[in-house]
């Protein structure tokens, strides 16, 4: 069982940013984040492997957005740069303890841990 906790979500205005950071409790073969919007499905925004440190990102935050991660703490983070309004949400960090294909690292039901969650609003 992982547990993961979530901070550093909050309002900011368009064009500014925040970094989100999630720990979990222990270790994980892929680590990622995903939003949703009230009204809307869940969507990804990005996912790293913990083994090879590889990235990847949904289309609509490519470029402005960064997952890093620090290994020693099991802990993944999520810059976020240049934010927009659409990019209000709730954001939730997900963990899979199992390897996946990388083709996979983006889809929501492949992770088995999810944290509560950390409010990100963005005013125009």
């Amino acid at each position: 069982q992982v547990q993961l906790v979530e901070s550093g979500g909050g309002s900011v205005q368009a064009g500014g940013s925040l970094r989100l950071s999630c720990a979990g409790s222990g270790r994980s073969a892929y680590m990622g984040w995903f939003r949703q919007a009230p009204g809307k499905e869940r969507e990804a925004v990005a996912a790293i492997s913990t083994g090879r440190g590889s990235t990847y990102y949904s289309e609509s935050v490519k470029g402005r957005f960064t997952i890093s991660q620090d290994s020693t703490k099991n802990t993944v983070y999520l810059q976020m740069n240049s934010l927009k309004p659409e990019d209000t949400a709730m954001y939730f960090c997900a963990a899979r303890s199992d390897p996946m294909v990388p083709i996979l690292s983006l889809v929501p039901v492949k992770y088995n841990y999810w944290g509560q969650g950390t409010q990100v609003t963005v005013s125009s």
